[in-house]
C-alpha cells in the first residue's frame, strides 16, 4: 500500500467513515450469521451457500481494509475554511464553454468522492488541473477524451 495522502474533503471523509461502520455493524454480523446458518446444513464441500457466504466476507474484509487504508491517509481539508480568488483543492467553480456557451458548475475534490453528477470532479481530472491557479475571468484550455474544449471562470466559491 503505498502512503501517499489523499486530498479529501470533511464530507467526503464522513462518507468514507460512514460506510466504513456500516460494513462492520452490518455487513459483517449478517455474513456470519448466513455461514454459521449454511453450517448447520451439514456437509461443507458441496454446500454452495457457505461458500458464497465466505466469498461475501472476504469481499467485505477486502473493502474494511481498502477503506480503513484510505481513512488513515486522508488528508482532510475543510473547505469552508479556504478562501481566495484563485482555484484549488475544495473550490467550486462556475464555467460557460466558449464554444456552446453551456454553463456547468464543479467542485474540485478527492480521487474518493469525485462524482460528475453530483457536480464533483476530481483534483486529478484534466479540468481541474487545467483550472488550478486560475482566477475569474481566466480561461483554461481543457483537452478531454471529445477533443480541446476552452472553459472560461465566471465565478470562483468557497463552501
Amino acid at each position: 500500500m503505498s502512503m501517499e495522502r489523499v486530498p479529501m474533503t470533511t464530507e467526503g471523509f464522513a462518507t468514507l467513515e460512514a460506510e466504513l461502520q456500516r460494513l462492520k455493524s452490518q455487513e459483517r454480523p449478517r455474513i456470519i450469521q448466513a455461514i454459521a446458518e449454511a453450517r448447520a446444513h451439514g456437509d461443507l464441500s458441496e454446500n454452495a451457500e457457505y461458500h458464497s457466504a465466505k466469498e461475501a466476507q472476504g469481499m467485505n474484509e477486502a473493502k474494511v481494509a481498502d477503506l480503513e487504508d484510505k481513512l488513515s491517509r486522508a488528508d482532510v481539508i475543510d473547505t469552508s475554511k479556504l478562501s481566495g480568488a484563485t482555484i484549488k483543492f475544495g473550490a467550486t467553480v462556475t464555467l460557460v464553454d466558449e464554444d456552446t456557451e453551456e454553463k456547468v458548475k464543479y467542485r474540485i475534490v478527492g480521487d474518493l468522492e469525485a462524482s460528475v453528477k453530483d457536480g464533483k470532479i476530481s483534483i486529478s481530472s484534466p479540468i481541474a488541473r487545467a483550472l488550478i491557479g486560475k482566477s475569474k475571468g481566466e480561461t483554461a484550455e481543457v483537452t478531454t477524451p471529445k477533443g480541446s474544449r476552452s472553459y472560461e471562470v465566471l465565478k470562483v466559491e468557497w463552501k
